[in-house]
């Protein structure tokens, strides 16, 4: 995420309705912890809960009018939230015209994380519905994405993260952060690879396992180095990588991936390893673009 020095804000995707604030709790705890500012962002386009149940207004400059202004109510309601939490926090509100997934990319630009909401009371219809923006804001957004699902889920004592491994930029990527989040959080890392059996796993079992040790191994070189106070769990299991990870970060701070892996097939906005942990985990999940954001970057 940012560099020690920077200033580059934490800004938070708001959720229309003011009974979900986890998404914005995590934001700001997250622009405490790193002393960056918190950037609450609404995207005017979408009308907001407590606008939805009134009767349109006859005219498109009575709908403009009405959204600003429900809109701003939004953005002082989240100031006045971060404000109570934490005084010392600089909060700069951004009240966007745009379609919510364009204007979240375009504040994803400067940003050191860009944080959305997710209920998961319906997981498809939730997270991979048409309303959902999660999907495209982390495949083209300039800097990790976090998704944070509502409600707040139970934590384990000693702390720690999961970070996916498998040896592409992505993971690489996902790795730097993973040791970052942990080193701030005063937690430990548990680095996992996992790979499927194949038919003949008696005769194949040694190979993949090898490889997962190299590639464990390379993945974190030098970040301890970095990050002396982490403490590092490398770990090699059996089974569907989005399975042995939702599993492993249970009760996790977090769960850190890239947004594509090794193999991923043209068209396809994430890697299915993204997607799936998405759709199944219920801590925050992270996901790292393999390209450092700048506000110079290009869509």
């Amino acid at each position: 995420m940012s560099r020690p020095g920077e200033r580059r804000p934490v800004v938070v995707g708001l959720d229309p309705d003011p009974g979900r604030q986890m998404a914005l709790a995590w934001a700001a705890d997250e622009a405490a912890r790193r002393r960056v500012p918190l950037r609450p962002v609404h995207a005017e386009g979408v009308p907001t809960r407590g606008y939805r149940g009134r009767e349109v207004p006859p005219s498109w400059e009575g709908w403009n009018e009405a959204l600003h202004t429900a809109g701003k109510q939004v953005l002082e309601e989240a100031a006045a939230f971060v404000t109570a939490r934490y005084p010392q926090v600089e909060v700069d509100a951004v009240l966007a015209e745009g379609e919510p997934e364009w204007v979240l990319r375009e504040q994803s630009r400067d940003a050191t994380a860009l944080v959305l909401g997710s209920r998961h009371l319906s997981r498809a219809q939730e997270v991979f519905g048409s309303a959902s923006i999660a999907i495209p804001v982390m495949a083209h957004a300039h800097c990790p994405v976090v998704v944070v699902p509502e409600p707040q889920h139970i934590t384990r004592e000693p702390a720690y993260y999961v970070v996916g491994v498998d040896g592409s930029e992505h993971s690489a990527a996902a790795v730097d952060v993973a040791f970052e989040e942990a080193a701030l959080h005063g937690a430990e890392l548990r680095a996992l690879y996992a790979w499927e059996a194949g038919p003949f796993r008696i005769f194949d079992e040694y190979a993949p396992q090898e490889e997962g040790r190299r590639l464990l191994s390379e993945s974190v070189a030098g970040r301890q180095a970095d990050y002396p106070e982490v403490t590092l769990h490398q770990e090699l299991v059996v089974g569907h990588p989005v399975q042995v990870l939702t599993e492993a970060s249970a009760e996790a701070l977090g769960l850190v991936v890239g947004t594509r892996g090794r193999g991923g097939f043209a068209g396809m906005l994430l890697g299915s390893v993204s997607q799936g942990v998405l759709h199944h985990a219920r801590c925050p999940v992270i996901a790292v673009p393999s390209k450092p954001a700048t506000a110079q970057d290009g869509p």
